[in-house]
């Protein structure tokens, strides 16, 4: 248990979810349970500065009626906290834990996907030509979709192309 203290003591909370790049619900599950530990841990640390033992021999001497405070005594020296089952608890811390573990290493896997698609979008960004110096045949090439829109629209007799005008206007005049 002491080894379990320690590493929730140099748990550094805000370097985890920023490190991992904890987003969305895992991060707010994160957050639900950091506010959970600490107000734990606020509990069991006000409960620790109370007095735990009563001093008897001054209520006797103070109140008339001793018997009720050695009633009183009897019950509290034979008083047993009660004690629970926390094996529930920890099933369930295990497998919020388990999710997290999860969740993480799903976003691990997106993110490295979406890097490893933005640097190869980077590298062909970075070492393609000109628009100036490219053909008509080159453009086809690069995306099939504009030539058969173009073969579509010059069937159908259709010479330039909706909206054409309305956004970039008419440019017959020059």
């Amino acid at each position: 248990m002491a080894a379990g203290r320690s590493a929730v003591s140099k748990l550094d909370w805000t370097k985890l979810s920023t490190n991992l790049g904890l987003k969305g619900s895992t991060a707010a599950s994160l957050q639900a349970f950091k506010k959970r530990n600490d107000d734990a841990r606020r509990k069991l640390a006000a409960l620790k500065q109370q007095p735990q033992s009563v001093d008897f021999s001054r209520y006797r001497s103070t109140l008339n009626n001793t018997a009720v405070v050695d009633e009183i005594e009897g019950h509290f020296k034979s008083f047993k906290p009660a004690t629970y089952d926390v094996g529930r608890q920890i099933k369930a811390i295990e497998a919020f834990e388990a999710q997290g573990v999860k969740q993480a290493e799903e976003t691990k896997a997106r993110v490295d996907r979406e890097v490893g698609d933005l640097e190869k979008t980077l590298r062909n960004i970075e070492t393609a030509r000109p628009f100036e110096d490219l053909t008509v045949d080159e453009i086809a090439a690069a995306e099939p979709e504009i030539d058969k829109r173009t073969e579509q629209l010059v069937s159908k007799g259709r010479w330039q192309i909706p909206g054409y005008k309305e956004k970039f206007g008419d440019l017959s005049i020059l």
